[in-house]
């Protein structure tokens, strides 16, 4: 059975026999009682009464009238029927009062109104309802899908600064001992900073510790022979086999990777993840142009990632290259 042929006309509260006889004339059927509470358990409780509209006295009152009104609007059945308060002998401080605290869809005088046009105004008020309606839930919908996104993202934020934090303390002595060999070795920053491109191309410095000469990038062109990639036109990486500007401290901090550990503080900055796809350096993510190659700047940039770097390597030439780079 369609909703239309279900419905029964119109429901009025109220004793004017001239607006029941108008109703009448409109909708063929339906419900009229003279008493406010009885009105409330037949709405509610009856089923099979679902009408095209609700209209109502003025004359029981607007406290009586808004306690009613607030319960047939909660009432999830009657939310979309249109609710209209017969406005006649109402006063101004009362209408101010309707009207301020939203008792109705509309206030009217309806011995004033014709017919055809009292119809075609509930017609208005039941499209305006059932649109309204049809947003609040859409938006509800939204809000549902949205939210456990925004909650992972709040639990994952606050996993990455508990643990970096708790890495930083107890790695603490591994720093000072790193640092202090690195600066025995040769004299320059214990730190090397690159700018990177993390999640949404936001570019940020991105932390390890020296594993070269401080005059490495001077001593590059002595090496450009030697370039394993010279004539890459992916990537404008440059690399050197046993390269001889890497220091014996840096060596085996590549070959141990504990020159990564400095991202620590990159993870408790926000700057990265624990766990998500390599940031790239500014050159070779300008390389990065495609559709398909631009995805890895969709999920967060991470301090480790083994499944991401996986689907990176599988689909971008470039990266596979730069893991074997940094």
């Amino acid at each position: 059975m369609k909703l239309q042929e279900s419905m029964t006309g119109f429901y009025y509260v109220g004793t004017k026999r001239a607006i029941i006889t108008k109703l009448v004339n409109i909708y063929k059927r339906g419900y009229a009682s003279g008493k406010l509470n009885e009105s409330m358990t037949e709405l509610l409780n009856k089923d099979h009464i679902l009408p095209q509209v609700i209209i109502c006295d003025a004359s029981y009152g607007f406290a009586a009238i808004k306690q009613w009104s607030d319960l047939l609007m909660k009432n999830e059945r009657l939310h979309g029927v249109p609710l209209i308060i017969d406005s006649e002998n109402m006063n101004a401080i009362e209408n101010f009062q309707f009207i301020r605290n939203k008792t109705a869809d509309d206030i009217m005088n309806l011995l004033e109104w014709s017919e055809n046009d009292l119809n075609f105004k509930i017609l208005f008020l039941q499209k305006y309802k059932n649109r309204t309606r049809d947003l609040e839930k859409k938006q509800k919908e939204e809000m549902m899908a949205v939210f456990p996104g925004k909650m992972y993202r709040f639990l994952k934020r606050g996993l990455d600064i508990l643990i970096s934090i708790m890495a930083i303390i107890l790695l603490f002595p591994v720093f000072l001992i790193i640092a202090l060999a690195i600066r025995i070795e040769s004299r320059g920053n214990i730190f090397y900073v690159s700018k990177r491109t993390g999640m949404g191309h936001r570019i940020f410095n991105f932390y390890k510790f020296r594993t070269m000469s401080p005059d490495a990038e001077l001593r590059r062109t002595q090496y450009v022979h030697l370039d394993l990639y010279p004539y890459s036109e992916l990537t404008r990486f440059f690399k050197v086999e046993n390269d001889p500007r890497m220091t014996s401290v840096g060596r085996f901090l590549r070959n141990t990777g504990l020159d990564e550990l400095p991202q620590l503080f990159n993870v408790l900055r926000g700057d990265i993840t624990l766990v998500g796809n390599r940031p790239l350096p500014l050159d070779e993510a300008e390389n990065l142009t495609t559709d398909e190659l631009g995805k890895r700047f969709v999920a967060p940039a991470g301090m480790t990632g083994l499944l991401m770097d996986m689907w990176i390597m599988a689909h971008t030439p470039q990266a596979l290259m730069q893991k074997a780079n940094t």
